[in-house]
């Protein structure tokens, strides 16, 4: 995959940080960009349109947190990647974290091969997906056609409840993303009162019982992405 015309936008208030990865991103052949706060990040992202930010939590001015909710909230950012840089590894802040939109989380101490190899996957998550008609996918060995509401898995048809299919194709719109339950709510049931999150684990266990173990992964105390095993 060629990265020469991928761009990156790293945020960060520590000037080391900063150094150590735009060197290795640089290194690898991607367009880097840099800011120290969310202030700076959003700014910057609206100059350069990059197709991945990776964003500190703790920074001064803006945290990550809340230029990732800012971001979300623009059209032109709808599909960009996001990935938050933490040193911080309580479980709440990675879900406020996927609350708003992120795709992914690296840890600090920073371990550059790994960073790289990290994004580099990232930026590859859609390369499974082929989107064959407006209302088609195609991942892996299976076909998800949402105009007859019908799953073809090696060729063989696999027939599921209406919100059954609907959360297997949100899910595999995008391979890899972690979808919170709050947004698999919004999306399925958004006008129900009565779902709760059972109500998606339930719809998980059909799926993997009709489908298989290979397709959903769970992300604990978070929600579900679609990752072919």
């Amino acid at each position: 995959m060629s990265t020469a015309k991928q761009k990156i936008l790293i945020v960060d208030d520590e000037p080391d940080i900063l150094e150590l990865i735009e060197y290795n991103l640089k290194k690898e052949g991607y367009q880097v960009h840099l800011a120290h706060n969310g202030q700076e990040a959003v700014a910057e992202a609206k100059k350069v349109l990059p197709d991945l930010i990776v964003l500190d939590i703790m920074m001064p001015k803006m945290d990550g947190i809340e230029a990732c909710r800012i971001m979300r909230t623009m059209p032109e950012f709808k599909n960009t990647f996001m990935v938050f840089l933490t040193a911080r590894s309580e479980e709440y802040s990675e879900i406020a974290g996927f609350n708003v939109g992120a795709d992914d989380y690296i840890a600090k101490p920073i371990k550059p091969r790994a960073l790289v190899s990290r994004i580099n996957a990232i930026l590859r998550r859609n390369a499974g997906t082929e989107e064959v008609s407006d209302n088609k996918l195609e991942v892996g060995d299976l076909v998800i056609d949402r105009e007859s509401y019908l799953v073809y898995q090696n060729g063989n048809k696999v027939v599921l409840a209406k919100k059954e299919f609907e959360l297997l194709y949100l899910l595999a719109s995008k391979p890899g993303k972690v979808y919170t339950r709050e947004v698999i709510l919004k999306n399925i049931w958004e006008d129900s009162v009565v779902v709760t999150n059972r109500t998606i684990d339930v719809h998980i266990r059909k799926l993997r019982e009709k489908l298989g173990e290979n397709y959903v992964s769970t992300v604990k105390g978070v929600g579900y992405k679609f990752e072919y095993l």
